[in-house]
């Protein structure tokens, strides 16, 4: 049974949509049109029917019936039994960047949100990790749990963050991705829906489809206030009753958005009711700008699940992360963990035991320079590019723009010519929905930024000049995001 989204709800969502300057059948249909781009309004989500519809926006129903057509008539919506069509995306897009990761030579890379390393305190980590590394030396080196001085270090701030843990409630990973590839193929079997925030992370979006798993796309409101459309999100579960949530409730990737304890408090109670495990990505956790106090997602219910990294805070090239969960889930991602391999490397372990411990030594210096770097950026879009639409991130190291226009894939093809790389919003999405919007990292020093920005306005300037290159403009490959 498809998830459908009642008259009310869709309503809410149209807002004021008849302003009398087109036929009402056509500003209706223009307008979920556009709630399904932008990802407001989900794949695969039954509207209501014609004359449910009709009643509540106070139409007659050859109003409702016209918009539908023309819905089906674009490809917005399915043909469906009666009147219960389903939203869907006529074609495809894929953002178009070359191919692997690193951006070539002469490029400004905006398409990853990643920072360099945390200087001087990544280099002495690794230092000290050395003079421990006889101690283990004896051993045979593999170990598919971690260096228990790591788990002890990981444990020891969930602690002091109001969650205590300890070393046995801690596997040690290959980084965030590789952790949620463990916690995916262990709680999630092939065709089990896994509900997401729309938009969400690309890479986790790459990971559940790896898994074989089916993405259940809840979006965003496109107000800030609430963050969340918590309601949405329970009856998803209720509906639904996806095995997993994967959720980025620290300065979502890629909004910037923080969820509210209260908002917290509430989706975990679902969740338990749904037997929905959340599973929680706080790498971003520890990029708070604005001083934003929230409690973990673990706070809250014993289930959840936690996936960390020191990728985004100290240095992507530690490659650590880890997953902390209730312990008698640990054996079963350890056995799920050895199918892909038998243990991290240890020095980086030691290392970033270090860096765990005096978590904050690098990060305020880093936050700081971060905060700089956001303000710049928001500068520079408002004064190059004013007609963009711009969410002020509470946290993180992106900004979620929205275009004036549905273009973000053309943008991005077109970009490298003016020396920027980007991921564009389809990217975070699953159908091709986020046409009208870009993520835009604010990771570079300002005197880059600047150049990219420009480069961004000429970009825009090129496409505005021609709509037919717009709607010429095809992708020829996935981009590389992180």
């Amino acid at each position: 049974m498809a998830p459908s989204l009642n008259p009310t709800a869709l309503l809410r969502l149209l807002g004021q949509w008849n302003t009398g300057a087109l036929p009402a059948y056509r500003e209706l249909a223009d307008v979920v049109r556009l709630l399904v781009m932008d990802g407001r309004i989900p794949l695969d989500v039954a509207l209501p029917s014609e004359r449910a519809l009709a009643q509540t926006l106070g139409v007659s129903r050859t109003t409702v019936t016209a918009a539908y057509a023309g819905l089906r008539e674009q490809g917005f919506l399915t043909a469906g039994q009666g009147s219960r069509g389903r939203t869907c995306i006529p074609h495809r897009s894929v953002p178009a960047s070359m191919p692997g990761l690193a951006a070539p030579e002469g490029l400004l890379d905006l398409a990853y949100a990643s920072l360099p390393a945390a200087g001087e305190a990544v280099h002495r980590a690794f230092a000290e990790a050395l003079t421990e590394l006889p101690a283990l030396l004896p051993g045979f080196g593999y170990d598919a749990m971690g260096v228990t001085a790591l788990r002890e270090a990981i444990a020891d701030k969930y602690t002091a963050e109001g969650v205590p843990t300890t070393a046995s409630q801690i596997l040690i990973t290959s980084g965030a991705q590789h952790a949620l590839n463990i916690v995916l193929r262990t709680l999630a079997g092939k065709q089990d829906r896994v509900m997401v925030e729309h938009p969400t992370y690309p890479n986790a979006l790459d990971a559940i489809r790896a898994a074989g798993c089916r993405i259940l796309p809840v979006a965003l409101p496109a107000d800030t206030s609430p963050a969340w459309d918590i309601d949405a999100m329970v009856a998803a579960m209720s509906q639904q009753q996806p095995a997993m949530a994967y959720l980025v409730p620290d300065f979502h990737n890629p909004t910037g958005r923080i969820m509210s304890d209260l908002q917290r408090r509430r989706l975990a109670r679902a969740a338990a009711s749904a037997g929905t495990v959340l599973v929680v990505d706080e790498t971003l956790r520890g990029l708070n700008l604005d001083g934003v106090r929230t409690a973990p997602m673990s706070a809250f219910s014993p289930a959840v699940v936690s996936v960390g990294s020191l990728s985004k805070s100290h240095w992507a090239g530690l490659r650590t992360g880890w997953i902390r969960a209730d312990e008698a889930l640990i054996p079963r991602f350890i056995a799920t963990r050895t199918v892909m391999d038998l243990g991290g490397p240890v020095v980086e372990q030691l290392a970033a035991a270090r860096l765990i411990r005096s978590f904050s030594a690098p990060l305020d210096a880093r936050l700081e320079e971060l905060r700089h770097n956001r303000e710049s950026l928001l500068r520079l879009l408002e004064k190059y590019l004013p007609e963009w639409e711009v969410e002020i991130p509470k946290g993180g190291l992106t900004v979620w723009c929205r275009l004036p226009s549905p273009c973000s894939t053309a943008f991005t093809v077109l970009a490298p010519d003016f020396g920027v790389r980007l991921a564009a919003g389809p990217r975070f999405g699953v159908g091709g929905a986020f046409e009208h919007y870009l993520r835009v990292p604010f990771t570079l020093p300002p005197e880059q930024l600047e150049v990219a920005v420009r480069a961004l306005r000429a970009a825009q300037d090129k496409l505005d000049g021609s709509p037919q290159l717009r709607r010429t403009l095809k992708p020829e490959r996935p981009a590389a995001v992180a």
